[in-house]
């Protein structure tokens, strides 16, 4: 079962809200439970927070300062959890110079992480900054954690043809993919190695075992044109299948998704730096985005820190999926799955500008 608690995840953070900080924390917090409850452990979820460099050491502040927010409230928690899974895209360009700064702010968390490559991370020199600054010992791994197979997959890969396109051109390359609606990138996929070597790890562990999947990339088709989309990804459903328990933790799309897909339970969350707009807004090519999601009301969008926001989820064994997704200046919306989907109830703001 994974279980976030509203009340764990402020414990510690008293004396940032005592100190006047603004805005809601661009974090999640993550507690699984166990049937031996001192196996039971939590995890932090912090993503996308796209750090950018202007010149030297002078870096764009607002993503900056919604990192730091997010590493404070980290360094304030107590208990601290065990780790922290980052999801991907620390850097906005991929250069080290940005990856090194984003890894210094972190390292006042004083908690593990576990982190998997954005796009923005990988493509300027195929992921050989963020494996060695993120401490990844390869693109794709696994790793078990008190009786919890994790499994932390680079889906963010190009196909083969057009990677060998721009293998002399890293800088071009980059261009290309950092691009949300660019046409001439590449949709993403884990790729014929990451899915030889998914296979080769899962076929070891027991399908009784609980599986959660950390993955930039949805691992679902949501919207092409803007890359909410996994290649490959009923190939990489069909490995999860299998399991009792499967969960995906994924990132990119900037906003809290809930989907079930089988017995695989879909989540993702906010960016600490921006939210993209819902496909639904671009109505040229047709989508599939899961509909239990937090429409963000942004009718201050001169707030830095609007539309950012957690995610508490509860889920069990891929049986039952509850999900409590919470944004800045939005009401409280509850999901829930057990067989169907059922809302427990959302009303927008009325003057909401969805963007």
């Amino acid at each position: 079962m994974i279980n976030t608690s509203r009340r764990s995840f402020l414990k510690g953070a008293g004396a940032l809200a005592a100190a006047g900080a603004t805005g809601i924390v661009p974090m999640s917090l993550v507690t699984v439970e166990q049937a031996n409850a001192a196996d039971t452990f939590s995890f932090a979820w912090i993503t996308d927070a796209h750090i950018q460099q202007i010149k030297g050491t002078k870096f764009v502040s607002n993503w900056d300062n919604g990192f730091k927010r997010a590493v404070s409230e980290l360094a304030n928690m107590n208990p601290k959890p065990d780790f922290c899974y980052y999801g991907g895209d620390l850097a906005q360009q991929g250069i080290p110079a940005e990856l090194d700064h984003g890894m210094e702010m972190y390292s006042k968390a004083g908690v593990p992480m576990k982190a998997i490559n954005g796009e923005h991370d990988y493509f300027l020199d195929m992921g050989a900054a963020s494996r060695k600054i993120y401490g990844i010992p390869a693109d794709n791994y696994s790793f078990d954690h008190k009786g919890v197979h994790f499994v932390a997959l680079t889906t963010i890969r190009a196909s083969e043809e057009w990677e060998a396109k721009w293998a002399k051109d890293p800088h071009g390359r980059m261009v290309m993919m950092e691009r949300l609606d660019n046409p001439a990138g590449s949709p993403f996929r884990l790729g014929k190695e990451g899915l030889a070597w998914l296979k080769s790890d899962l076929d070891k562990a027991d399908k009784n075992t609980p599986v959660i999947v950390f993955s930039h990339s949805p691992i679902q088709k949501i919207f092409a044109g803007w890359n909410f989309w996994t290649e490959d990804a009923e190939e990489i459903q069909a490995l999860l299948q299998p399991f009792k328990r499967s969960t995906v933790l994924y990132n990119h799309v900037h906003q809290p998704q809930a989907n079930q897909i089988g017995n695989i339970a879909f989540l993702s969350n906010f960016s600490t730096a921006w939210p993209w707009p819902y496909p639904t807004t671009y109505t040229q090519a047709p989508n599939a985005l899961p509909t239990l999601i937090l429409p963000m009301n942004r009718s201050d969008i001169a707030n830095q820190r609007d539309a950012t926001g957690w995610v508490f989820v509860n889920t069990n064994g891929g049986d039952k999926f509850e999900a409590s997704i919470n944004g800045f200046d939005n009401p409280a919306r509850k999901v829930t799955w057990d067989g169907k989907f059922q809302d427990a109830g959302y009303t927008a703001g009325a003057a909401a500008q969805h963007y």
